[in-house]
């Protein structure tokens, strides 16, 4: 099989929950540790940054291995979902995995992946850890792809354990409780390892530090001590708690590596050069102005919508699609009522449909409204509608930001 063969294999044949939802969800890691030990435990021979959290994951992580970068290590980097190309999720100082030692990978392995049905994010973490370990990296940062205690990244014993911050999302999995939730992302806190907290809640912070001192875990809480603030690549409002998380991280990091503050600043200022990171507050047109941003649930949203309201502008249009099991009673009521929708559907089998969408959304006063075919029609429809002076939002799902950036 060639890569693209290799790539529709892996997406076809295996459960995978960017898109196919609760159906490709494992609450158990034995498949991940009957593969790390058939390719030899490669996750044990190198170091890594465990990252959880709702919102901010892929922020913080690439910010991360920016600083790290910038002081000079080889790092790696796995996120997730992809935009574009399954390679963006496993990266050597910013440059994706090459496609033939993705193609080798599956070859090798796949009577082994066939023989125990493992999940599309069970073989691409595998694949991430085999990959670092072969390029001798320094050091690894690994986000969770979702949750934290049962996930599949969690096989590795970190440096430290990093999490963002706690909000409702994927409760069908994770429960319906902040509680329940910070239990589930705690669930990477190791015995002795220390753990960075991005922000809490009362509820949030009994759970950390309960699970914390049961691990003998020193607990850093990233929004009471860190003062400092730097400039950053990334111009989200909600990439302030980020930025806390990263320099708390950096602070314990550097009983590790030699940090100095330099890197840390560059290493802020160069987060996009150097991961290629995308889609978070992202410009995409100058004229009319035109923003995505991936912030899909309460949580995020809400940050993003404040900061759209602070912006100048004479007329505000929406491009807006999500995936069939959001909660939309919870997100709708915090879009603005004076602004223009074009509902799309974004092109993956978990998309909802627009006209579904559309009904939901007049329910909560939107009725300024159109629909589009697809993501690409919508904005090209939005970009002729709007004036010069107006702003274009674009987003709603990953996905729907994937189609167009």
């Amino acid at each position: 099989m060639n890569y693209h063969e290799t790539t529709q294999w892996m997406f076809a044949q295996l459960p995978m929950y960017q898109q196919q939802g609760a159906s490709a969800y494992k609450k158990d890691l034995t498949n991940t540790i009957l593969l790390a030990n058939h390719l030899g435990n490669p996750e044990t021979k190198i170091k890594t940054i465990h990252i959880a959290g709702t919102n901010g994951k892929g922020s913080t992580s690439s910010m991360l291995a920016s600083v790290l970068q910038e002081a000079g290590y080889k790092v790696g980097l796995y996120t997730s979902p992809h935009l574009k190309d399954f390679r963006e999720r496993i990266k050597i100082n910013g440059v994706m995995i090459s496609e033939d030692f993705v193609v080798s990978f599956i070859e090798q392995n796949k009577s082994f992946f066939e023989e125990n049905n493992l999940s599309f994010f069970e073989m691409t973490v595998g694949l991430a850890f085999e990959y670092f370990a072969k390029e001798k990296v320094d050091v690894a940062v690994i986000e969770v792809g979702m949750g934290g205690r049962l996930d599949s990244t969690n096989i590795i014993t970190p440096l430290v354990s990093v999490i963002t911050n706690i909000g409702f999302d994927h409760t069908q999995f994770l429960g319906n409780t902040l509680e329940s939730i910070a239990t589930e992302k705690a669930g990477i806190i190791k015995p002795t390892i220390p753990v960075i907290i991005g922000e809490y809640t009362p509820e949030t912070k009994k759970v950390f530090t309960q699970i914390a001192e049961t691990n003998q875990s020193p607990i850093h809480w990233a929004s009471d001590s860190v003062t400092i603030d730097y400039p950053c690549g990334l111009l989200g409002d909600y990439q302030s708690h980020n930025k806390k998380t990263v320099i708390q991280t950096v602070s314990i990091l550097e009983n590790h590596f030699q940090i100095t503050e330099e890197n840390l600043k560059t290493g802020l200022l160069n987060v996009v050069n150097n991961t290629g990171l995308l889609g978070r507050w992202q410009q995409i047109n100058e004229t009319p102005r035109a923003i995505c941003d991936t912030a899909h649930n309460s949580h995020g949203l809400k940050i993003v919508l404040n900061q759209l309201q602070k912006q100048k502008y004479e007329k505000l249009f929406f491009v807006l699609g999500v995936v069939n099991d959001k909660d939309l009673d919870d997100i709708l009521p915090l879009f603005p009522k004076n602004a223009h929708y074009i509902f799309t559907k974004p092109n993956v089998p978990r998309g909802l449909e627009a006209t579904a969408l559309k009904a939901k959304a007049e329910q909560y006063g939107l009725t300024h409204n159109e629909i589009s075919n697809s993501v690409s029609e919508a904005y090209k429809l939005a970009l002729n509608k709007a004036n010069a002076n107006d702003l274009i939002y674009i987003g709603g799902s990953t996905f729907v930001v994937a189609e167009i950036v």
